[in-house]
């Protein structure tokens, strides 16, 4: 196995700044941060690296929710953190990513926001299913995976941000 990367928390401050854009204010959120725990495989065969919800979450079918994972992660150059829901939960409720798969780029770590990770999911239930999720439980799975670039590769950019920080043109 290549070990190519490290989870680490993002501060504090960059977490309570996500918390408070999905509650309103950051009580709580020192808290929540100090529980979550970093990504982990459940077995020695998992490729996944489980994400933990900071908070209790109950999404009736068609709600969104974005999620800030108080999460950050050091990639070694040429890979990539692939982010999906977790198996069992788009299996039961249809749980999808609004960006159907996040891509976690290795320069991501250095942006303004620290890198941090949000994963922004909705209950796609055709069933009428509520997902019920408690502090602690893991909702999203990240595969680590290594990429290529083409022979005539000019790319020489530099990040600071998340979406639509990378548009080319």
């Amino acid at each position: 196995m290549n070990r190519i990367a490290k989870f680490e928390k993002v501060s504090p401050g960059q977490f309570a700044q996500g918390w408070q854009e999905l509650f309103g204010s950051d009580e709580g959120a020192a808290e929540a941060l100090d529980n979550i725990p970093l990504p982990c495989r459940a077995t020695v065969g998992s490729a996944g690296y489980d994400f933990a919800i900071p908070f209790d979450l109950e999404l009736s079918p068609g709600q969104t929710a974005k999620i800030p994972t108080g999460i950050r992660v050091r990639i070694d150059e040429g890979w990539v953190l692939m982010i999906y829901p977790r198996s069992g939960l788009g299996f039961r409720y249809r749980l999808q990513l609004n960006n159907t798969v996040g891509v976690i780029d290795s320069d991501y770590y250095h942006s303004s926001n620290e890198g941090h990770i949000f994963i922004k999911i909705t209950n796609d239930s055709n069933e009428e299913k509520i997902l019920s999720l408690k502090a602690g439980d893991c909702f999203a799975q990240g595969i680590f995976t290594p990429f290529g670039i083409t022979d005539d590769d000019m790319a020489d950019g530099l990040r600071n941000g998340g979406f639509g920080s990378t548009s080319v043109r």
